[in-house]
């Protein structure tokens, strides 16, 4: 079962709450998603360093039940 965007959300909440989180849904079936992730977490880290604190949000379950996610993060000023 895909992941729902109400729990993409709340994963990346978890991890960085102070987030603001934009999700598209790619191909309209829940299971491809694109998110844009922008959090003072970010400041100062490289691009590779911000997509892997998003990504360590979802676990095993990126690639699996979350099958396909783009990401793109923000630094807040």
């Amino acid at each position: 079962m895909p992941m729902t965007a109400d729990e993409i959300t709340r994963r990346i909440q978890a991890a960085l709450p102070d987030a603001d989180i934009q999700l598209e849904d790619l191909a309209g079936d829940n299971d491809h998603w694109k998110v844009t992730v922008t959090s003072a977490a970010f400041a100062g880290l490289s691009r590779v360093a911000q997509h892997r604190m998003v990504n360590a949000a979802f676990g095993s379950d990126l690639g699996t039940t979350l099958h396909a996610l783009a990401v793109v993060t923000v630094a807040k000023p």
